[in-house]
């Protein structure tokens, strides 16, 4: 285990691990090293993300369905399948942030030119708009969650997730 990279104030990880290290010494807690940092930084990044996100008047799921819209390009639409395997929920799930995003008149769905059978789902002007200020802000409290690392720091870390998540996208359970 390096010590190099733990803190003389140790985390909460680092102190379980000890704990553990000295009631079970044959386990390696290497997993719990990575992933239990993981989902701490998860857990004490989402409060300040959601609150950029409801002073956009949205939930997360709703900014998900935006900014994928968004991100598409103009004309900044596409199919409700498209759409759910984007964002890997239901059908039924999209279903309700899609009614209640076009309540509010960020998205319109209308029926596609090339098969009368589908409708297609498209950021309204106001959507647009709305995911680009949401998204902006959602960088700024997101480099200020980061500010503890140095820009080189942040590329390794960068690098290192991705390619722990393209290991365990590839990994059978």
């Amino acid at each position: 285990m390096s010590r190099q990279l733990v803190p003389e104030a140790a985390d909460h990880v680092e102190q379980r691990r000890r704990q553990w290290a000295r009631e079970l010494p044959d386990v390696d807690t290497q997993g719990m090293a990575v992933l239990g940092r993981a989902r701490w930084i998860t857990l004490r990044a989402r409060p300040p993300i959601e609150a950029v996100f409801a002073a956009h008047g949205l939930d997360a799921g709703e900014f998900d369905v935006l900014s994928t819209l968004r991100r598409a390009g103009p004309p900044y639409r596409l199919r409700p399948t498209e759409l759910f395997q984007a964002l890997m929920i239901s059908s039924g799930g999209l279903t309700d942030r899609l009614a209640r995003l076009e309540k509010a008149g960020l998205v319109v769905r209308r029926p596609s030119e090339s098969d009368a059978r589908s409708l297609l789902v498209e950021l309204t002007v106001e959507g647009r708009e709305r995911a680009e200020a949401a998204f902006r802000a959602d960088m700024e409290v997101e480099a200020r969650l980061l500010a503890g690392l140095n820009g080189e720091e942040r590329d390794q870390l960068a690098g290192l997730l991705a390619k722990l998540a393209l290991s365990m996208e590839g990994a059978k359970d």
